[in-house]
């Protein structure tokens, strides 16, 4: 069976390190043609900006092709199964990322695949986000283990679930302040505490965003209202307004902490302007640490690290 990459713990930390090692090293040489020939297919339910970027024109500074494909346009939309086109996509491409709705959507595809699918998001994680999240801290803090990450605001979404097995795979400290209706879904933060067991670090859920943030190294929120949860939308965002991370919030945090979010985002919303453009904003960095990481975890995933390590 091929290496997929659906969730945030299907690597190990040893492999993570691996892959930002790899990391390290693409963002060095803007060109690495160790995929010369190969093709991705990338399959999209909702719009994207980031990741279809960092994947496109990643996959190309890689020395290969990438392929959009959509339900719309694609057999899909006239009944075609979810393994039917995986088996199909595995037959013409080396490698296919997929970005759904659903996450038994992007399951389907990798196990019938017969290459490796990476998750470019579903409704319950956020895995390329998380990763790019960890090598961006490793830049700045040079170390995960051991900094206090506080996610604070919509807990109970792939971010937030991601972000939690990452930080805790690495020996971090993790804290999530959330309202009781929007806390993370206690799977994911069962398997974040058991990683902390494991590897170091600890998670905590909570409603205090003062709390979360005291003393943090890194602060982290993501918009209110995400990509298909437009349902009660002025229900949410009364209920979040607490939790917006403004001046008087980071303050408790770390003298040297670092803003992050993985964007779009809603300036006045979730995060003022006055921290999301503020010197410890590192939320570009992050978004452009999308596009190496992913041509490190493609290049992974398809077995080409010596080749650009060398």
């Amino acid at each position: 069976m091929p290496r997929s990459f659906l969730s945030q713990n299907d690597l190990s930390p040893t492999e993570v390190r691996r892959v930002f090692a790899l990391t390290h090293t693409l963002k060095q040489s803007k060109l690495v043609p160790a995929l010369q020939g190969q093709s991705l297919v990338m399959f999209f339910e909702k719009a994207s900006t980031r990741t279809r970027l960092s994947f496109e024109i990643g996959m190309t500074q890689l020395g290969g092709h990438a392929v959009y494909l959509d339900r719309e346009s694609s057999q899909l939309s006239r009944g075609e199964s979810v393994p039917d086109t995986a088996r199909v996509v595995s037959r013409y491409a080396d490698i296919m990322m997929a970005r759904v709705n659903e996450h038994a959507t992007v399951q389907a595809l990798a196990d019938a695949a017969s290459i490796p699918v990476i998750n470019g998001l579903s409704d319950e994680e956020h895995p390329c986000q998380s990763m790019a999240d960890l090598f961006t801290m490793l830049e700045h803090k040079g170390r995960v283990e051991g900094l206090t990450v506080a996610y604070v605001g919509d807990g109970n979404n792939n971010v937030t679930h991601s972000l939690m097995l990452g930080v805790t795979q690495l020996g971090g400290y993790m804290r999530v302040a959330a309202p009781p209706s929007l806390q993370p879904a206690e799977r994911y933060v069962e398997v974040a505490r058991a990683n902390a067991a494991q590897w170091g670090g600890s998670v905590e859920v909570m409603t205090d965003p003062v709390r979360a943030v005291s003393g943090a190294d890194v602060v982290y929120t993501d918009v209110w209202v995400s990509m298909g949860r437009e349902t009660g939308r002025e229900d949410r965002l009364l209920t979040l307004e607490p939790y917006r991370v403004d001046e008087k919030l980071v303050r408790h945090a770390a003298d040297d902490y670092i803003f992050m979010h993985c964007l779009p985002a809603h300036i006045g919303e979730e995060v003022t302007g006055d921290v999301a453009y503020g010197p410890h904003s590192v939320i570009f960095d992050e978004a452009e640490n999308r596009l190496h990481v992913q041509k490190a975890l493609m290049a992974y995933l398809l077995g080409v690290s010596e080749r650009v390590m060398r």
